[in-house]
């Protein structure tokens, strides 16, 4: 490990799966809708045939998307069919919960550094993600700021121009996330310093994220974001 913290002026953020639970806030819907349908629905297997029909190669922008993947993937659930519960995967989102440590760990962060949100999340759906999180960040990207989605290296470099813009540096910069596919192996070959945050360590697989085709030993490696906001006061004593 080259840097320390002390080393950064800013921290960029995956949030979805990140720091916002995606993973159950769809299945907690598709099981919601199954009980009422008396239909039991198994979280994990629900979450491989999001991850299969969300990278489609006719998905749309991520969360509108979901309304589409349930019309995929409810028959192989048992779920009932209708537009009306594509509808209510995909409007779920706004309602989706952060990860119980993932707002007081940035408010912690936030008092060292600069705070950046990078998701492939629709700026509709960010705004809701940003407010559950206490509105932390210092500025957002998104899929609909940038035109593209992670792990295009496009994202990260309009995102380096922003800090260039502000008189920063891309070597300042801790790009913080959970997906090995979307952030960690492409942040590593950007030559920028990365932080895996593993939300999933307790669990096999992926979820609903996509494998990588190779995994990428991260700089920095926590198992939640409370981790690396200890690790962050320990080295940078107030």
């Amino acid at each position: 490990m080259s840097k320390s913290f002390a080393d950064f002026r800013y921290l960029t953020f995956d949030v979805v799966g990140t720091l916002i639970d995606f993973e159950g806030g769809i299945t907690g819907t598709l099981a919601a809708i199954g009980r009422e349908a008396g239909v039991a629905v198994d979280g994990e297997a629900a979450l491989a045939l999001y991850r299969a029909a969300r990278y489609m190669p006719e998905a749309l922008r991520f969360p509108d998307d979901l309304a589409r993947v349930y019309g995929v993937i409810a028959p192989k659930l048992g779920l009932p069919a209708g537009t009306e519960f594509g509808a209510r995967l995909r409007d779920g989102a706004a309602t989706w919960s952060a990860f119980p440590d993932s707002a007081e760990a940035l408010a912690r962060l936030a008092r060292r550094y600069r705070l950046i949100a990078m998701t492939n999340a629709q700026r509709w759906a960010f705004e809701h993600f940003a407010r559950t999180l206490g509105n932390p960040f210092h500025a957002g990207f998104t899929v609909d700021d940038t035109g593209t989605e992670k792990p295009d290296p496009e994202f990260f470099r309009q995102v380096f121009r922003f800090v260039e813009s502000e008189g920063g540096a891309p070597d300042r910069i801790l790009h913080v996330a959970q997906s090995q596919y979307h952030d960690i192996g492409i942040s590593r070959r950007l030559g920028m310093t990365n932080c895996w945050i593993e939300r999933r360590h307790a669990q096999p697989g992926y979820g609903g994220t996509i494998e990588p085709e190779r995994f990428t030993e991260p700089d920095f490696h926590f198992t939640s974001m409370a981790a690396l906001a200890d690790a962050v006061e320990a080295s940078l004593p107030a």
